[in-house]
């Protein structure tokens, strides 16, 4: 065992490794039925006195943090052993700077909901909340073999860093994919991300800087909107409607603050589920070209469509490099890929490229390889129409689901693509309000707030993943719902 002494100190020397044992076992590092060194072996590690330890051990056994067994050893004692005193004085040594962040307040956000429903202790718990399509639908035992074989193809270079704008093959099968969306770019163009969550922050970083303001969809992804305020952007939102960005009130807000970014999610919007029509998209562009801003297209599903006609993206109708589009596979295949992709024409592409390199040197070869090996054109195309075909029998089971449980005052449109359903409570109901009870009928979702810049406004809205769960438990969940919403409003 290593424990840093200062023997110059005016602290003793069993102190120094008593206290350090205490923050290992306070920590947690050190775990419960640990058995420390003996005495003789950590004196000669430390080159102390063996009565030095034996004190040490000694200060810890009178504070309850370890006992010794007679002819085995000195052990530490479970965490429901140790004094509530000693815990909370594990960061009294802290430096100021730390202190600081100690009292900031931690609110409710998404990332907490599935712990709050695991803990209202429902059996069968069953969460609309999340924000990505069922991982379960992924044939992840194929990609397991697609990975060992790319291992045994590429041996040790699908260990290293590899292409700063990613693997090249990968880039090209993306360019393939795109143009089957019609959206015409080249590999030169595509820069891999870890995820579509680091190409919006490197986007970000490369086209603002504190203070600077950024136009969103009033609601609009929320993750995106911490990202915004975490790095000291000004955020202004645009009205939405059922046909997406309400287009027409864009000018005055681009002459009115001068933003450096519009950052929109024109395809089955997250949270609303609304496209934007297309002449709002032509005339979107129009817009940023006219007053010099660039557009970040979000187009995390946009090829998850189960009815009507796709609408052009941004990008497709883009003839100067005035958008940048961000797209993911996380969100379609499975989140723990954290792949994603930027395709930006011009000099900005070098930039990003380059922030990128300092930020993170590389996302990672081995699962671009494996990504590549699996995502050729027909297998992602078969993939996407199973899973279009498995989430629209969803969504339907849940429209249906929610016209038979929930009462005849909530409102909703029903998405033709996507993964999610906007559902607006009752008059005088809140959702945030609602959520804890709902847990405890054993179903969670997204409050409306989270999606909003000002998070007094939403409160009556309510975000529902369809895709997320099977359909025996999507009927069983808003039955729930319903159940939850009659005993709120019997309460008022």
């Amino acid at each position: 065992m290593r424990i840093p002494l200062d023997r110059e100190s005016a602290i003793p020397l069993y102190q120094q490794i008593g206290g350090h044992l205490r923050n290992a076992i306070l920590s947690g590092n050190l775990t419960a039925d640990t058995r420390l060194p003996a005495c003789r072996q950590l004196a000669n590690d430390l080159g102390v006195n063996r009565t030095t330890v034996e004190n040490a051990y000694s200060v810890l056994e009178a504070d309850g943090l370890v006992f010794s067994r007679m002819g085995s050893g000195t052990y530490v004692l479970p965490q429901t052993f140790i004094p509530t005193a000693l815990k909370q004085n594990n960061n009294a040594a802290l430096p100021l700077w730390q202190k600081s962040f100690q009292h900031e307040e931690v609110n409710l956000n998404l990332d907490m909901i599935d712990e709050m429903l695991q803990t209202a202790g429902h059996p069968q718990p069953i969460s609309f909340a999340s924000g990505i399509s069922d991982t379960r639908q992924f044939p992840w035992e194929e990609f397991r073999k697609i990975l060992q074989s790319v291992m045994r193809r590429d041996q040790i270079a699908a260990l290293e860093y590899g292409e700063r704008s990613g693997y090249a093959p990968l880039r090209e099968g993306i360019v393939h994919i795109l143009a089957s969306q019609g959206l015409q770019t080249s590999s030169e163009s595509i820069l891999i991300t870890a995820g579509s969550q680091q190409a919006i922050f490197l986007v970000s970083q490369v086209l603002l800087k504190p203070n600077d303001i950024i136009l969103v969809e009033n609601p609009t992804y929320s993750v995106a909107i911490d990202l915004f305020r975490s790095l000291g952007f000004q955020i202004i939102g645009i009205p939405m409607d059922n046909q997406g960005m309400q287009v027409e009130k864009l000018e005055k807000l681009l002459q009115q603050h001068h933003p450096k970014l519009i950052y929109t999610i024109p395809n089955f919007h997250n949270p609303t589920g609304t496209c934007l029509s297309g002449a709002r998209r032509r005339q979107l562009i129009v817009l940023a070209e006219r007053y010099n801003v660039p557009i970040l297209e979000d187009d995390f599903v946009g090829d998850l469509r189960y009815e009507g006609h796709a609408q052009p993206s941004l990008k497709a109708l883009d003839p100067n490099g005035q958008v940048i589009y961000v797209g993911t596979f996380s969100k379609m295949l499975m989140p723990g890929l954290r792949v994603g992709f930027i395709v930006a024409d011009g000099p900005v592409y070098g930039s990003l490229l380059n922030f990128k390199r300092v930020s993170d040197l590389a996302t990672s070869t081995l699962i671009q390889r494996a990504l590549d090996a699996y995502v050729t054109v027909g297998r992602y195309q078969t993939y996407l129409h199973r899973s279009s075909q498995t989430f629209r029998k969803r969504r339907d089971v849940m429209v249906s689901a929610l016209n038979k449980y929930l009462p005849s005052k909530v409102s909703f449109d029903i998405p033709s693509g996507g993964l999610f359903i906007w559902l607006r409570l009752p008059e005088s109901m809140f959702a945030d309000e609602f959520l804890p009870l709902a847990c405890k009928e054993g179903v969670s979702f997204a409050p409306g707030k989270f999606f909003f810049i000002d998070k007094a406004s939403g409160r009556e809205w309510l975000r529902l993943n369809f895709a997320s769960q099977p359909v025996e438990d999507i009927e069983e969940g808003i039955k729930r719902l319903g159940k939850a919403i009659r005993k709120m409003r019997d309460r008022k």
